[in-house]
């Protein structure tokens, strides 16, 4: 089977992994962490300002693949402290508009990088 995948511009994989694989009528988004396309490093500002570029990043590679956030049917989001849930959920709710996708927001032991956040998302073909 070959894969048709989809890579932001200006971003490097972490590891061996494509940032979307697109798998007809849905593409699956690997998770992304708050890393700036600029610098290869983790954006400071908090879990907010990390969240942000998450989404940045995510969009990105949506629009590669000729989507966008009305697109996304399912987001997991995994953060590594609870506490910061409700900043995470300020800028989440303002990247999409209702009805919302459907999401799951687990708590995780560490992430690469030192990340606070990373976010993975599904988007469905119109």
């Amino acid at each position: 089977m070959t894969r048709t995948t989809y890579n932001a511009k200006g971003t490097k994989a972490l590891g061996p992994y494509s940032h979307a694989v697109d798998a007809g009528e849905l593409v699956y988004l690997s998770g992304q962490t708050p890393k700036s396309s600029d610098s290869e490093e983790i954006v400071t500002g908090g879990v907010g300002a990390q969240t942000q570029q998450c989404f940045v990043n995510l969009f990105a590679v949506l629009e590669e693949a000729n989507l966008t956030a009305d697109d996304v049917v399912k987001v997991n989001v995994y953060l590594t402290d609870m506490k910061n849930f409700s900043a995470m959920n300020e800028v989440y709710e303002r990247q999409f508009s209702k009805p919302y996708p459907a999401r799951t927001t687990v708590a995780v032991l560490a992430l690469p990088l030192g990340a606070e956040v990373e976010i993975e998302m599904i988007a469905k073909r119109p």
